[in-house]
């Protein structure tokens, strides 16, 4: 299971990018607070949410090269939930890192805050895209929280995909009401086909 989840879309690269900052941290040649890296994570969390309702399940683009990007990153995996190739690439993930690292040092100006923070967000992108690999992988996990979290995130794909956007956490669900009981949802026939 861990050596497939290796081989698809970026999580060796994000192994390799956490490590090596991880490695920097404890050699002592990267000194940042731990708060730093926290603060990273919670910021990719709130960045899952708002990017997967409101980038990932916007409506088509009218321009063909966008349209064809938003089918590769999310709209096909909707149709194919179970292929792993359709989750984030590398060629996504890198640029969105350098994004972020770029935008904590315009706001920081420090080497060693920036790297706290990128810490923090890549460890947190590597959690997400673990627990959305579980998800979509014929798994059951050991503990109730796990298998709680695949089922959340299968009622977006299954159910109604105007809910559940959460895939590592229901927080920000429940804060911006996307959060309902499976009983209470209305089932949806537009969870394969976004945009029919």
């Amino acid at each position: 299971m861990a050596r497939a989840f290796l081989r698809h879309g970026s999580n060796a690269l994000l192994i390799g990018i956490v490590l090596a900052l991880g490695s920097l941290f404890i050699a002592g040649l990267l000194r940042f607070s731990l708060w730093a890296a926290a603060l990273g994570a919670v910021i990719f969390f709130v960045m899952e949410y708002l990017t997967h309702r409101f980038a990932f399940h916007a409506k088509p683009s009218n321009v063909a090269a966008v349209r064809a990007l938003q089918h590769r990153l999310h709209y096909d995996h909707h149709v194919e939930p179970g292929r792993l190739e359709l989750f984030l690439p590398w060629w996504f993930v890198l640029p969105a890192a350098m994004a972020y690292g770029a935008v904590y040092f315009t706001l920081t100006r420090s080497p060693a805050l920036t790297a706290g923070l990128l810490l923090g967000n890549l460890a947190a992108m590597l959690y997400y895209e673990w627990v959305h690999y579980v998800a979509h992988i014929p798994y059951v996990p050991i503990t109730p929280i796990g298998r709680w979290m695949k089922k959340y995130h299968l009622l977006h794909h299954y159910l109604n995909e105007q809910l559940w956007f959460g895939i590592t956490s229901p927080a920000l669900d429940v804060l911006a009401r996307t959060y309902m009981k499976a009983a209470d949802a209305e089932r949806s026939t537009h969870t394969r086909f976004l945009y029919p």
